[in-house]
């Protein structure tokens, strides 16, 4: 059961009617009209006019409690209930707080809501940019690996075709050498299957032809392999 408070006016005792009632009934006329007040609050302003059964609940005399509602001008009495307009002022002002409170708050949940929808939103749309990025990325990716493996094939599909003897004697005569250097040349490289020195095979015999074109590399030459010298 909620519970709520009600402003009990320190000068309440000043009022010319409560002086009334207290001159007359006494701090026990007090005690009642106060009673009455705590429980039109708690009835939403409105008593059955029972005198007897308020008496026995106040555990004062019925003439008291019928003086008490009729004598001061405190309450109003119709159709057959015990109201104060005072009382429902106040009621009406609470009423007015509670629904302006529960709007406000209302307006802060429907907007957390909204930023909530928002936030979620943005969420999303970052999740599916990282992953467009990420798919992006994986196809860039891909594609360079194909390439590396496309170059790879290629450098692999690439097909050696060793030259004959003429083909090197030009070569050699265009670069200025002799017919001899170009032949133990061709007969060095032609002993070995068309490889080098580590076993590699040869890719392009005109690079390869070059380490002959220093005389001092062909003393080397020579003196490593005399047999070709013969």
């Amino acid at each position: 059961m909620n519970t709520f408070y009600f402003s009990h006016d320190y000068t309440a005792r000043s009022d010319i009617k409560i002086k009334k009632l207290i001159a007359t009934q006494g701090m026990l006329g007090y005690g009642i009209y106060w009673s009455l007040v705590e429980d039109l609050y708690h009835n939403n302003n409105k008593l059955e006019d029972n005198p007897a059964i308020l008496a026995y609940d106040y555990r004062c005399t019925t003439e008291l409690i019928k003086s008490v509602i009729n004598d001061f001008d405190l309450f109003i009495v119709k159709d057959g209930y015990v109201s104060s307009n005072s009382i429902q002022k106040r009621l009406d002002e609470r009423n007015d707080k509670v629904t302006k409170a529960k709007q406000s708050a209302s307006k802060r949940w429907e907007k957390r809501a909204e930023n909530a929808v928002n936030i979620e939103t943005q969420c999303d749309s970052d999740a599916n940019a990282m992953r467009t990025q990420c798919d992006g990325n994986a196809i860039k990716e891909s594609k360079v690996k194909e390439s590396k493996v496309n170059k790879r094939k290629v450098k692999e599909e690439v097909v050696f075709i060793p030259p004959v003897l003429n083909d090197v004697l030009v070569y050699f005569d265009e670069n200025g050498y002799s017919k001899e250097a170009a032949t133990k040349a061709f007969n060095y490289y032609s002993n070995l299957g068309w490889k080098n020195s580590k076993g590699n095979q040869v890719i392009n015999w005109k690079n390869t032809m070059q380490n002959w074109f220093t005389p001092e590399n062909e003393k080397k030459k020579y003196h490593l392999y005399p047999k070709l010298m013969n």
